[in-house]
């Protein structure tokens, strides 16, 4: 979250965005599945009143915003990118289709998967394992 509380802050998607842009430049294939705590958690929609599953998808959406704040500063390092939804919203991301993903990530695109897995009750960590595993992925940090 850098020097906020919530929101995004633009220095570190420049910093992670040149992160990435380095690994990459040593030919590693990369996807990243994003989470979106800073701009909504999940725990504290509890203490708000807010039905857990309707929660979920506020946090799933919020997984969304990031991607698109990701994927700007990762295009601004040069890089090719595809944000990839679990939730259906084609005028901002393509749907997350294995195949898809795996094309990309062979034509050297950076896919950044957005919205969890498009269930309730599973956080972004399965998220990142479960992609981790349909990609065929050698390393999941």
């Amino acid at each position: 979250m850098g020097q906020h509380g919530y929101g995004i802050d633009h220095e570190i998607v420049r910093s992670v965005a040149i992160e990435v842009r380095d690994a990459h430049a040593l030919g590693a294939e990369i996807g990243i599945v994003i989470g979106g705590g800073n701009i909504f958690r999940g725990i504290r929609a509890n203490d708000l009143g807010i039905d857990r599953v309707s929660a979920d998808y506020i946090g799933m959406l919020a997984t969304v915003m990031n991607s698109l704040a990701l994927q700007d500063g990762l295009e601004k390092q040069g890089l090719d990118t595809r944000v990839m939804s679990a939730i259906p919203m084609d005028r901002v991301a393509e749907p997350f289709i294995r195949r898809r993903a795996k094309r990309h990530l062979a034509k050297g695109r950076v896919v950044i998967f957005a919205a969890g897995t498009g269930n309730p009750f599973f956080s972004t960590d399965t998220a990142a394992a479960l992609r981790a595993l349909e990609v065929g992925a050698d390393v999941l940090m």
